[in-house]
């Protein structure tokens, strides 16, 4: 089901954050087929976080207005594992740092899974 949420979230190492705030945005990576950005909406943001990231203390959740995106979001399937007809928004473009609203660190819990990061952090 695609709907329009007030906030997304980006996950991504604090460096690639500070590479971005030099750049002015952040580019689809071309290494993963650079045809978008993955987003995720504030409660499904640890699904890819302990898939791709489980224990990394590096990370942070860049929180994104919506409406201050310049390119195509689109609600799309994530994984065979993530619950059933779960979709996770891509965005088709870059990702302007003036998107992004509030920056927080994410960090796992001592299990070294992250939990859901609620739906209005």
């Amino acid at each position: 089901m695609a709907f329009a949420p007030d906030l997304l979230v980006h996950l991504c190492a604090r460096d690639e954050w500070s590479r971005a705030r030099a750049a002015g945005e952040i580019r689809p990576d071309a290494s993963g087929g650079g045809r978008f950005i993955h987003l995720s909406a504030p409660g499904q943001v640890h699904l890819p976080a302990n898939r791709l990231y489980r224990g990394r203390g590096d990370l942070v959740l860049l929180h994104i207005d919506p409406a201050r995106l310049n390119s195509e979001v689109r609600w799309e399937p994530g994984v065979a594992t993530d619950p059933e007809s779960m979709l996770f928004p891509h965005l088709y473009g870059p990702l302007p740092v003036g998107a992004v609203i509030r920056v927080t660190d994410y960090r796992p819990g001592a299990d070294g899974t992250f939990p859901a990061a609620g739906g209005s952090t």
